[in-house]
């Protein structure tokens, strides 16, 4: 249909001009952000959430290219997350997860007002009855199906809980200490694997359904993880890494003590090392950004994990009895989403090798060593699923369409949802960003997306923005982003260019998909922020273009973004003339212990020198350009108190021109559809009054 070939063409860079007539935030940010894309095990059936201005509903198609249907009805912008989607063999059942994870207080995320406070509840849609509501099993998350289908596991507060999905029967599986983690079921349903969490380290332990007896694998005083039964179920293969105290993060680790792998026998219980990481580059263990599991075992006999030995995340093929690596992926770029391929003999994967801004559907064979390339142009694909009957499905975008299911059919990526779901999405008014490179004042080169504004003439003169984004683990794409985060800064970059902006995004040196050196780029973060010779070469890259207005040129950014942007502020306030930041960093040492509770500054003075020294607060004296401060108070990534500490330093500062726009009991990526609209909305008014 015409629709369906219009779609494509401007999904894979089809060259459209652009219309003089300009668009509101509302029809941008209409179109759905899709996530979640699974297959039913050992079928063809597709699942996956779209997300339509906050209304969050799962699709489901009984096969690739088949008409998909809506099987929820959820209608409101609540802020409720779907995830754990389960789509069960053999029957009409659809299991999964509605709300998000409980914050230090055991808090479950609520961002808006009501009665009842929100629960993380397993649900179950019967998809014969769409008619009907889906039901709520149990409170609990990280659902596992046993393989006959008709009982499931779940957690709830770190326990191991069992339900029959018949009857709606639950109980407690069994009582360990620490939280478990990582719920792996035996082929044959007889055993349950699972990670058990002990802060500084963790076993891997075995449940005997029949016997109910429970035992950890080879315990140790190290950190045991991702564990992955044989074919047979004979074996379970797991990830050993080294406890190491004093390593925090945000700082650089480019080495480490050897992680290795290791297989432990059921029936003897008895366990061996079958690889060790070199010392050097890869040491310290980098896995996939995605994937359902960081070691896979194939029907091969073969073990497929990731490892940075030359400086790329890549995979690596090993005998499940033991040996040499084999480098699956040779080539600059590094591998994001794995899983399985149906027989699985194979690994689906997408990595940005040969196109490193974007990222594309790639098959690796262990046995042979051979890699293929599936996907291909000038579109983003990741999250591969195999289906039964080898079709492999998997998550798209470009630069001017957000995220869709997808499938590849004649060598071309095929949308599996033709119609659209957001019908006044303005896609032939977006631009095309251009990859770019930057130089650093220390020297580095950085990467980039540029976003000119539609129709500029040569020579004319525009304010300009400059965009860090957060993680600081994360990579801006040429295009839609496979995070809804930055699904949405791209759409607003997108709309600042249009309202006549020159936009800057900048992929700063500690993010992903460069390699190990840019990603643990020397000095970064809390030991000494080496990014601030980014945000000047940002600066002093715009200023230089002659479409930019030097003196014009605002910087923005959430979370590590926000942190750099408050650094640009309180350093460089003769550069940037304005600024919004939305929770960021602002004193290190606060930030590290959110996430290592066991750091203490007065244990390690130098340590929490260095952190302050590279925080925004530590340059306050500098800072005179105004700020918009962004920020909700349920944050669970970077404490409310960042930025309460922060007004309350520039309100005692006294010539620092500041606004507040915060919401109430929303989390880190707001949950909220309408508060993002509200942060963009506000944000473009700022920079509107100030550029």
């Amino acid at each position: 249909m015409k629709n369906f070939v219009f779609f494509c063409l401007l999904a894979f860079g089809a060259v459209l001009s652009h219309a003089q007539v300009t668009f509101s935030l509302d029809e941008l940010m209409s179109t759905p952000f899709t996530s979640n894309l699974v297959v039913e095990s050992g079928g063809n059936r597709l699942a996956w959430v779209s997300n339509v201005n906050g209304r969050r509903n799962i699709w489901v198609t009984e096969k690739a290219g088949a008409k998909p249907v809506m099987a929820t009805n959820f209608q409101e912008d609540d802020g409720q997350e779907l995830s754990d989607l389960i789509l069960v063999p053999n029957t009409s059942n659809l299991i999964f997860v509605r709300g998000g994870a409980t914050n230090s207080k055991g808090e479950i995320p609520m961002p808006i007002s009501h009665p009842d406070w929100a629960k993380q509840e397993i649900w179950l849609q019967d998809l014969s009855k769409s008619s009907e509501p889906a039901r709520k099993l149990a409170q609990g998350a990280a659902p596992s199906l046993h393989p006959d289908g008709k009982t499931l596991v779940f957690l709830r507060r770190g326990q191991v809980f069992h339900l029959e999905l018949s009857s709606g029967t639950e109980k407690q599986l069994f009582q360990i200490r620490g939280s478990a983690g990582q719920l792996r079921w035996s082929p044959d349903g007889k055993h349950l694997a699972f990670v058990s969490n002990r802060e500084d380290h963790s076993f891997i332990g075995v449940f005997n359904l029949q016997t109910r007896d429970l035992r950890y694998l080879t315990p140790s005083v190290d950190l045991d993880n991702n564990p992955v039964w044989s074919p047979d179920g004979k074996k379970i293969a797991f990830i050993r890494q080294a406890h190491e105290s004093g390593f925090y993060l945000f700082l650089s680790r480019r080495t480490g003590l050897p992680w290795s792998i290791w297989t432990a026998d059921l029936a003897s219980g008895q366990a061996v090392q079958v690889w060790k990481a070199s010392p050097g580059y890869g040491s310290a263990f980098q896995g996939f950004f995605s994937a359902p599991n960081q070691v896979f075992w194939t029907s091969s006999q073969y073990l497929v994990f990731p490892w940075e030995s030359d400086g790329w995340v890549h995979l690596y093929g090993l005998p499940a009895n033991g040996g040499s690596a084999r480098l699956l992926t040779p080539g600059k770029g590094e591998v994001q989403y794995a899983n399985l391929s149906a027989d699985k003999s194979k690994v689906i994967f997408s990595c940005n090798i040969n196109d490193i801004d974007r990222a594309h559907i790639w098959q690796a064979d262990p046995v042979t060593g051979q890699s293929q390339q599936l996907s291909q142009g000038m579109g983003i694909e990741w999250q591969p699923v195999a289906c039964a009957d080898g079709t492999v499905a998997f998550l798209a975008a470009g630069s001017k369409v957000s995220g869709f299911a997808a499938q590849i059919v004649s060598g071309a990526v095929k949308p599996l949802l033709s119609e659209s779901l957001a019908p006044n999405f303005p896609m032939t008014k977006l631009v095309e960003p251009q990859a770019v490179t930057f130089t650093a004042t220390d020297g580095m080169q950085i990467p980039g997306q540029l976003f000119l504004p539609p129709n500029l003439k040569s020579g004319e003169k525009r304010p300009a923005l400059v965009f860090f984004h957060g993680g600081s683990r994360r990579q801006m794409l040429l295009g839609y982003h496979n995070l809804e985060y930055y699904h949405h800064t791209y759409a607003f970059n997108q709309y600042m260019a249009n309202q006549g902006y020159v936009v800057l995004a900048v992929n700063f040196r500690s993010g992903i998909g460069y390699g190990l050196e840019f990603r643990e780029a020397l000095n970064f973060g809390a030991g000494g922020c080496s990014e601030f010779n980014d945000v000047l070469g940002a600066n002093f890259f715009l200023r230089n273009h002659p479409n930019v207005e030097a003196k014009k040129i605002g910087i923005w950014g959430g979370s590590y973004g926000g942190y750099l942007t408050a650094m640009g502020l309180s350093r460089a306030s003769d550069l940037y003339a304005a600024g919004v930041d939305i929770h960021g960093v602002h004193d290190w040492n606060k930030v590290i212990k959110n996430f290592n509770p066991a750091y203490n500054p007065l244990a390690d003075p130098e340590m929490a020198r260095k952190a302050y020294e590279s925080s925004p607060m530590h340059f306050l004296s500098g800072w005179r350009s105004p700020v918009l401060i962004i920020h909700g108070d349920d944050d669970r990534n970077v404490p409310f108190a960042e930025s309460v500490d922060l007004v309350e330093s520039l309100r005692k500062q006294g010539n620092v021109e500041f606004e507040q726009l915060i919401f109430p009991d929303e989390v880190h990526g707001f949950l909220l559809h309408r508060n993002w609209k509200e942060a963009f909305k506000r944000t473009a008014d700022f920079f509107k009054r100030k550029l």
